[in-house]
């Protein structure tokens, strides 16, 4: 059953709203999440005072980050796999960051609808959300909305990216682990993958492996295992996996799930812990971009000024750097400017 659209809370009923997410409300869940994805500065103080009394709850998921080029087959895998996990007895959330679009800003957000079975169960929530201006395959607030996500009970919390491509390593700075979803092909697909996104992966699936595709299938997993022989392990501890399945047969999924048991006892919780609090630094560095760059967009001192950087930047009057030097004295003065540039 898809949850009708969440109105907008009001600061009043943030205690409300929030025993409702401890007990498993999903439309409140998908109210909370709203507010926390907010643009509007207003909205900002009640979205903090929810997750700061939210945040001793969240924490006891295990949290899975999925990425693959179109046409992958990532959402069928999702629905597949998603479908196994509730069966073993857990609760499943799904974060799915569909692309903004940089010429009309919208985007399709129809992840529900590819995943029929998933979106019907009760015990699973799937929210889909747009990527906006963030770079790296996730939406700004996407890890926030998994802090709700685990505070409402989902022990398993699953973060689909955009799947564009290469650009798709930000999912690992905020999951414990990384899966890489890889089309039947060999040799030229391992070519004209970067090294990049393959050695962030912890386990990387070969999907559609059935029909005629299983020979296939079967040599781009052999490729996969030699070409991580020559790569550092992303996760210390553990050597990344490849693995075929068919998420439209079912075939390799069981598998696929115990490979994440197995990851996560053979890591251990203290490690998982110590890479979660390195996780919560990068993400502290990139909200204070993020809000910087927001307050200088905002400061209606600055209307003009940056328009006009722009032009003399692209019309190679100015350079960059001197560029935001001029725009950092305006904002900060002249001695912040200093110090931010040194």
């Amino acid at each position: 059953m898809t949850e009708a659209p969440a109105p907008e809370p009001k600061p009043s009923d943030l205690p409300g709203l929030s025993r409702a997410i401890i007990a498993g409300d999903r439309r409140a869940l998908a109210q909370a999440i709203t507010l926390v994805e907010s643009t509007r500065a207003r909205d900002r103080p009640a979205a903090d005072a929810l997750l700061e009394g939210l945040l001793a709850r969240a924490g006891k998921s295990i949290r899975l980050g999925i990425s693959g080029a179109p046409g992958v087959g990532k959402s069928t895998f999702i629905e597949s796999f998603g479908l196994h996990v509730l069966a073993q007895g857990h609760r499943l959330a799904v974060l799915a960051v569909d692309p903004t679009s940089r010429i009309g800003g919208g985007s399709i957000l129809g992840d529900k609808t590819r995943m029929g079975g998933l979106a019907g169960d009760s015990r699973a929530f799937i929210r889909p959300s747009p990527a906006g201006a963030t770079l790296g395959g996730v939406a700004r607030r996407s890890r926030e909305a998994l802090l709700l996500c685990e505070a409402a009970g989902y022990d398993v919390v699953l973060v689909e990216t955009v799947g564009v491509g290469q650009s798709e390593t930000a999912v690992a700075d905020l999951t414990d682990m990384f899966l890489l979803l890889l089309q039947p092909g060999g040799g030229d697909e391992l070519q004209g993958i970067k090294r990049g996104i393959v050695e962030l992966a912890d386990l990387i699936l070969v999907n559609k492996a059935d029909g005629e595709l299983v020979e296939a299938a079967g040599r781009t997993t052999a490729d996969y295992r030699h070409a991580l022989r020559l790569l550092r392990p992303a996760t210390p501890g553990w050597q990344p996996e490849v693995q075929r399945c068919s998420a439209l047969s079912g075939d390799g999924i069981p598998e696929a799930w115990q490979t994440v048991e197995r990851f996560r006892k053979t890591v251990g919780d203290s490690a998982i812990a110590a890479r979660r609090a390195c996780q919560a630094r990068s993400w502290l560095r990139a909200e204070l971009s993020d809000s910087l760059m927001a307050a200088l967009a905002g400061d209606p001192r600055l209307a003009g000024s940056l328009p006009a950087l722009e032009a003399k930047v692209a019309a190679g009057a100015l350079t960059p750097g001197a560029a935001a030097r001029e725009l950092l004295a305006a904002f900060l003065g002249p001695k912040g400017a200093d110090s931010a540039a040194s």
